[in-house]
């Protein structure tokens, strides 16, 4: 095998991970939209009048916030170890993406706050603080209150 066969399939390595993790992204917004969908249907059935309660969404919201940005930062450190190795004369087919998190797109700060999941899961925190607030409001009124 020459070096730019060599390359080639050491390409075909990391873009085969970067795709592996780019479809595991999608796991997370699913999961994290059928928990709160599914917790915020069970405590307006069972609990509506502890409103406070609902404010425990918030907890897996958040880990599937950090599960997904551990997702994005992973598949940014293999495109950024991608474009090292395509700029190679020869390979030795290490997968070190850990050298490429020291650069200020590939940090886990910035990933954590980039566009795309904050816009997402800041959504799910504002439905959760309505949520808290539709339930709170209605434990509060009395029925005399609604009808004249």
């Amino acid at each position: 095998m020459n070096n730019n066969e060599s390359i080639l399939k050491h390409l075909e390595f990391i873009q085969g991970v970067v795709n592996r993790l780019g479809s595991n992204a999608f796991l997370p917004k699913g999961w994290s939209m059928t928990v709160l969908v599914a917790g915020s249907l069970l405590m307006v059935r069972f609990r509506p009048d502890q409103p406070l309660l609902a404010l425990t969404l918030i907890v897996p919201v958040v880990g599937f916030w950090l599960l997904d940005a551990y997702f994005l930062w992973q598949e940014r450190l293999f495109r950024a170890e991608y474009d090292r190795v395509r700029q190679q004369d020869e390979t030795d087919f290490a997968m070190n993406p850990m050298q490429h998190k020291d650069k200020p797109k590939h940090s886990w700060p910035a990933t954590f706050f980039s566009v795309t999941l904050v816009i997402f899961y800041v959504i799910e925190i504002l439905f959760v603080s309505v949520l808290v607030g539709s339930l709170w409001v209605a434990s509060t009124s009395t029925p005399e209150s609604c009808c004249p």
